[in-house]
């Protein structure tokens, strides 16, 4: 090495040498280093189907940032399955994933310096917890979604794996026998993608869509079509792009773009769980939102779509007839989107719509018309009462009536609930409480798939409610009531309720309430006694020292943003 030779080495690169040496050795040239780095975070597992089909998504990604002139780097990030775990102990950790994936995401994306992030995922958590992370770092970042699973067939009946849960409980009514019953487990999930329906993942990512921070058409592709790894990589391209522009998230994600997210989410029936995502996607973006909020939006928005759980369609039926950008569309004709609101390709929602027809076509009844909606407004409602000063979200889709006043029926877990239902000890009328299920208290706030289904199964679904400090799949309808807050953990009324207290639910009112006086709620706190935390080590424990109230998102650093 000569002396000239090293006059001619800049203090940066003499600085930076033992890190070149570094990424010299997983491929980088000469050429390479003052090329953008652009993290792959791949939420690849065969523990789910939504998520086994990713890796060869990542590749897409991978090769799309190359030929657009970034370096890409692929790392891994955790993935749970709520269908396999829903209704056990492992259901716990569900919630707790999205904080860990936000996590992770932030970790390796800031401990390696990356200039933008390109997150693929499946199951239900991998989208909000990805969206949290991406807020949080605001470099340039784009989601794909690893596509929609297709649906399974029986007899000339379209399944999804919610099928499956609400056979359990025609079966346990006796409506049908054995034979079917395993026949429904046995064709319910054909292959790879997530659960068919308007459930979590496929309204998440339909949300993303609208929010402008996934490409157009993406978010109902089925995962097993070619499109759907044309389309990563192309999304890889466009990432590189934003990156050039200095495209950050905070530039997409604003509380307008958060407002056409919503709007699609009551417009195509989406997943209770997207008031309790994006509460936290709000939080980590630094936009105000409040739970009230979503009722603001709801009342002003129809829903249009007929999807599964309460209608007759799947997500690859919506991407048949138009999918996102079509619902999208029409509510930016009714005023009902922010337009000028930016796209990850640098372009507004208005000029991204400009070629999608006013209305959908006549020969499809997937999308219905302004005309003749579904529901003339919004299925998710927030109610407040006694039974939930702070707030709690009922999903009103699919039932005859939104009023009920009926005798309490009080569980302290989610097991318990599910055996009296499948023992036929409810009854038309009842009002189940499903309670200790909440962040804090579960702790991780469980989805009630389990005894939802089981009542739709067993011909209850319009005469029984079900209230619960957990939360619900997106695959559940009837009258519902999850997110109750305050929890019954740190004392919230819920806590207090008595077997056979008369409760009402009034979607309508926006009421939820025990019909006890003051004076006896009264009585009954000063009684009452706070459990014993059910984990006093490891993640859970964390978790439930950590998160926040349903309320405000169960996001796990209230205390540490301003």
């Amino acid at each position: 090495m000569t002396e000239n030779w090293r006059s001619k080495v800049v203090t940066e690169g003499v600085q930076r040498s033992p890190n070149r040496a570094m990424l010299r050795a997983v491929g980088f040239g000469d050429g390479d280093f003052t090329k953008p780095i652009v993290g792959v975070a791949s939420a690849h597992s065969t523990i789910t189907p939504c998520n086994m089909g990713i890796a060869p998504l990542a590749a897409q990604a991978e090769a799309g940032i190359r030929l657009a002139g970034g370096m890409p780097q692929i790392f891994g990030t955790i993935t749970v399955s709520d269908g396999i775990s829903m209704g056990t102990e492992g259901m716990k950790y569900s919630l707790v994933s999205r904080d860990v994936i936000a996590d992770s995401i932030e970790t390796a994306c800031n401990a390696q310096s990356m200039d933008g992030v390109l997150a693929i995922g499946g199951c239900d958590k991998n989208m909000p917890g990805a969206m949290i992370a991406m807020a949080r770092m605001n470099i340039p970042a784009l989601f794909v979604y690893g596509g929609t699973i297709k649906p399974g067939h029986l007899e000339g009946e379209d399944l999804t794996v919610v099928s499956s849960f609400e056979a359990v409980g025609q079966y346990s009514a006796g409506r049908i026998d054995e034979v079917w019953l395993m026949a429904v487990e046995r064709n319910a999930c054909p292959g790879a993608g997530s659960c068919g329906g308007m459930y979590t993942a496929n309204t998440m990512s339909s949300a993303f869509e609208a929010m402008g921070m996934s490409l157009m058409y993406s978010s109902t592709m089925s995962a097993e079509d070619s499109e759907k790894a044309e389309n990563t990589a192309l999304a890889g391209k466009v990432l590189v792009e934003a990156i050039r522009h200095n495209l950050r998230p905070r530039d997409i994600i604003t509380r307008q773009s958060i407002e056409n997210a919503i709007a699609v989410i009551m417009a195509v029936g989406g997943s209770t769980n997207a008031v309790l995502h994006f509460l936290a996607i709000a939080h980590s973006a630094g936009v105000d939102l409040k739970l009230d909020d979503f009722e603001t939006i709801r009342a002003r928005v129809p829903v249009l779509c007929d999807l599964k759980p309460s209608g007759r369609y799947v997500a690859t039926d919506l991407h048949r007839v138009g999918g996102i950008p079509q619902v999208m569309k029409m509510l930016l004709n009714h005023g009902l989107l922010h337009g000028d609101c930016l796209t990850i390709t640098g372009e507004t929602i208005a000029e991204r719509l400009k070629q999608v027809p006013d209305e959908p076509s006549p020969d499809q009844d997937v999308i219905r018309p302004w005309s003749n909606p579904m529901y003339a407004t919004g299925h998710l409602a927030i109610l407040r009462g006694n039974l939930a000063t702070e707030g709690a979200v009922a999903k009103i889709t699919g039932i005859k009536k939104a009023q009920l006043t009926g005798p309490a029926r009080v569980f302290d877990s989610e097991e318990a609930c599910l055996d009296a239902i499948l023992a036929r000890k409810i009854v038309a009328g009842d009002v189940i409480i499903i309670r200790y299920e909440g962040p804090k208290g579960g702790p991780g706030m469980r989805e009630m798939l389990a005894p939802t289904s089981a009542i739709i199964g067993a011909g209850l679904g319009d005469s029984v409610g079900l209230i619960t400090d957990g939360r619900f799949s997106g695959g559940t309808y009837g009258m519902v009531v999850g997110h109750v807050a305050p929890e019954a953990y740190v004392g919230g009324a819920i806590a207090l309720v008595q077997e056979n207290d008369s409760i009402t639910i009034d979607a309508p009112a926006r009421l939820l309430q025990v019909n006890v006086s003051d004076e006896e709620l009264a009585l009954r706190r000063a009684a009452w006694q706070k459990p014993q935390p059910r984990y006093t080590s490891g993640v859970l424990a964390k978790y439930a020292t950590l998160v926040s109230s349903s309320s405000l998102g169960a996001v796990t650093d209230l205390h540490v943003n301003p």
